[in-house]
């Protein structure tokens, strides 16, 4: 686990994060694809935390890179699921992502939609989702997670500012590897782009993604300056 702050942390499966919020037991953000609950229970453990200690999952979305494994982990714990009530509908059913993709332009999307997305079929293990967030809630853990809802990347995105952690969880607004970029795929880019000035406009020093590196410093300011690039 990578210490983001003093309750929040990061987790690295190979190519997409999963998230720690420490207060209150743990708060899982994210479970990765399927057949990920021991790899992210390794993690927990090798930063010095039980895995039963979870006490909730929060989704970003519903994509499988996501959520496939929300079903082995919520199984195993016996702990309730939070999604926005847009995807936790299709994720009751099965349903993990909608028809309507459209690839980012660029070779490394390219390689990534065709090596990696093209391939996974969009379903998961259906689960009951018993918290159906919608924007502007408020999850009561570290002092109150706010939910922003982000569409644009799908039609539930949702992104988490933890605020007394001044750190936003913004999922798949956009990815981190080598610079602020869209994400790979999104059902409507102009709203993506629109929900990335969204989040931008709250304040928070630091931002996670769901893949790529974490921006530490000054991440509202650097998701601003972004977004006037691509708006």
């Amino acid at each position: 686990m990578k210490q983001i702050t003093a309750k929040v942390f990061q987790i690295s499966l190979g190519g997409v994060n999963v998230f720690l919020i420490d207060d209150d037991g743990l708060t899982l953000i994210d479970t990765g694809f399927a057949n990920f609950t021991d790899k992210i229970f390794a993690g927990v453990k090798k930063g010095g935390r039980n895995p039963k200690d979870i006490k909730r999952i929060i989704l970003t979305h519903a994509h499988p890179d996501h959520s496939a494994s929300a079903a082995d982990i919520k199984s195993r714990l016996g702990i309730p699921v939070f999604a926005h009530q847009e995807d936790a509908l299709m994720l009751e059913q099965g349903i993990a992502g909608r028809a309507a993709r459209i690839l980012t332009p660029g070779i490394g999307n390219w390689l990534i939609f065709n090596l990696f997305i093209r391939p996974t079929k969009a379903v998961v293990d259906p689960f009951l989702v018993e918290e159906k967030l919608t924007d502007g809630d408020i999850i009561d853990v570290a002092g109150g997670i706010e939910v922003i809802h982000t569409p644009g990347h799908c039609a539930g995105h949702i992104s988490l500012l933890v605020k007394n952690e001044g750190v936003l969880i913004a999922g798949d607004i956009c990815a981190n590897f080598f610079g602020l970029a869209l994400s790979t795929i999104n059902e409507d880019v102009n709203v993506a782009i629109d929900s990335i000035g969204k989040a931008a406009a709250f304040h928070f020093d630091k931002a996670l993604f769901g893949h790529g590196n974490p921006l530490m410093k000054d991440a509202d300011k650097a998701l601003r300056a972004f977004y006037k690039k691509m708006s």
